[in-house]
């Protein structure tokens, strides 16, 4: 659970968390008795604990679905991500990947830990997904076909433009969005959502994830991967690998802040998306990857610890936008409140204060013209109280619940 200094400063995180760690015990348990529902639910849980968790609440045949969708672009993308790789043996197996979704035989070595038992026994993703519907099986082979061709032109590519990067997005995640919108209006949950919304939701959710990783990728061994575009980072230095040094601190933050006001663009398709959504639990998988993202922007920008280690949120506060985004009007009171966090960060002499400025305003006039942020407390702005027995309680509460799992364990 969080550290103790974090639950001290945020002792409301506390009922959130312990939420969360039962919530995930209590998924662990509904593991299906197939060997081969059995392997992927398992390693869904090992791949994505938070992603797990969501899709648990969707329908059955939704649910299996979707499980596969991601055990086989997950697949893919360690394929990609595999540097080790020789070239000319990742780009025809990258091509060619939706066609072994049909052969229960087929499985290729590589990637590590939870990822190289996945691609050793790939097998038993192959074999349930040849027990999906048609319509799913139709939608998941087109989106990985495409996938896979995108992947293997950005093997032989740089990222050269923001055009570039935004194909590259597109590919990786944009496609993403595109099958998950597929799958959802195959269940009969939802209305086919158009291209360029579906698109967005997958780019937004991309761009953090780059911007948050500049330094794993950066030092990738053997191989380093470079996602920023050099029409951005090429204006502030001669290398994108140079942002991580000391000496050039502050034109590092001005390229991150450069990549953030980039990201920032989609968020306004993302609520039109969300708001469209009719099912809830599939509305709640959707919404709340989309408050982790503008919540890591939030913590990214202008943080120069982005290019020394990992930025990301606090586990209290993910716990809580797991727990407390159930409604479109949390949607609208959370991306509020985390472009006000952001915007509380702008430094006027930033080169682009004026157009960062600009998109958190027009973000925050779409949630204040939802009519909704009057209706709801903050949970990720400060109220300022401190209420010392509160604290005290949480935390007693929090020792009862972990000496009673251990003793559960050891029984």
């Amino acid at each position: 659970m969080g550290s103790l200094g974090a639950l001290l400063r945020h002792p409301d995180d506390v009922y959130p968390l312990i939420k969360l760690k039962m919530a995930a015990r209590n998924a662990e348990k509904r593991i299906p008795p197939e060997p081969h529902w059995g392997f992927c639910y398992s390693m869904l849980h090992k791949v994505s604990r938070s992603f797990a968790l969501v899709i648990q609440q969707l329908g059955p045949d939704l649910r299996d679905a979707v499980c596969i969708f991601y055990l086989v672009l997950r697949a893919l993308d360690t394929i990609e991500d595999d540097t080790s790789i020789l070239t000319d043996v990742k780009v025809p197996i990258l091509k060619e990947f939706y066609r072994h979704m049909y052969n229960p035989e087929w499985h290729f070595s590589c990637g590590t830990k939870d990822y190289k038992v996945l691609m050793d026994q790939f097998h038993h993703v192959s074999t349930a997904f040849l027990e999906l519907g048609k319509g799913y099986q139709e939608a998941i082979e087109d989106i990985t076909k495409r996938m896979g061709a995108g992947m293997a032109k950005f093997i032989c590519k740089e990222v050269e433009t923001v055009d570039d990067y935004d194909e590259y997005c597109h590919y990786v995640a944009g496609l993403v969005g595109l099958g998950l919108s597929k799958l959802f209006h195959a269940s009969g949950s939802e209305d086919l959502a158009s291209d360029s919304l579906s698109n967005s939701m997958g780019l937004f959710l991309q761009k953090t994830n780059i911007i948050r990783d500049y330094l794993e990728d950066i030092n990738e061994i053997p191989k380093s991967r470079m996602f920023w575009p050099r029409e951005i980072w090429s204006k502030y230095v001669n290398k994108l690998e140079d942002l991580k040094y000391e000496e050039n601190s502050v034109k590092a933050v001005q390229c991150l802040n450069d990549m953030v006001t980039n990201a920032l663009l989609h968020m306004e398709d993302c609520l039109k998306y969300m708001s469209a959504l009719r099912h809830p639990a599939i509305f709640r998988f959707c919404a709340i990857p989309q408050v982790m993202a503008i919540g890591t922007l939030a913590m990214c920008y202008n943080n120069i610890e982005v290019f020394r280690g990992v930025v990301k949120m606090r586990r209290g506060l993910t716990a809580k936008v797991i727990d407390r985004t159930n409604t479109m009007a949390d949607v609208y009171g959370a991306f509020f409140d985390f472009s006000c966090m952001l915007k509380s960060k702008v430094d006027d002499n930033d080169p682009n204060a004026k157009k960062t400025l600009s998109r958190l305003e027009t973000i925050q006039k779409t949630c204040r013209d939802s009519g909704t942020l009057n209706k709801r407390k903050s949970y990720v702005l400060k109220n300022g109280s401190n209420n010392s027995a509160l604290i005290i309680l949480f935390i007693i509460l929090a020792i009862i619940f972990a000496y009673l799992s251990a003793n559960r364990l050891h029984k």
